[in-house]
């Protein structure tokens, strides 16, 4: 990891637990124009069944800007909840559209979701842990 953790996950997330640091760590490799599942998350993580864990860690997130959330959508393609509710679902929608992500015809699914789906995750997550 080149850049120090608060370059990479912003300062108000800086006093997240030791769990959200790692998550915040890897969304934030999420390129514009892709999208990760929660599930993908946690198992790049090495927690395979963490998936709610990671949802938890996106719905605490402090730093938009530095962690993309609205690229964390569900496994089967549909954006999820975001912001709390349906305004907020519509939303994200919205900044994945904006980001070239293809949607299904007045859907909250992408379409295509293999296209765009981001899993080529990069950080040694012993390097976070010290932080």
């Amino acid at each position: 990891m080149n850049k120090p953790i608060e370059e990479l996950i912003g300062k108000k997330n800086l006093s997240a637990s030791p769990f959200f640091k790692k998550v915040y760590t890897l969304v934030a490799q999420i390129p514009e124009g892709k999208v990760s599942a929660y599930g993908d998350v946690a198992k790049a993580l090495g927690i395979s069944g963490a998936a709610r864990a990671v949802g938890t860690a996106m719905a605490n997130n402090r730093d938009s800007k530095h962690v993309p959330c609205h690229r964390i959508v569900r496994s089967d393609g549909n954006v999820g909840f975001y912001k709390g509710g349906p305004e907020g679902s519509m939303e994200k929608r919205k900044r994945l559209m904006d980001e070239g992500i293809e949607f299904l015809e007045s859907s909250l699914k992408i379409k295509n979701f293999d296209k765009f789906r981001y899993k080529k995750f990069n950080i040694s997550l012993q390097e976070i842990t010290k932080s």
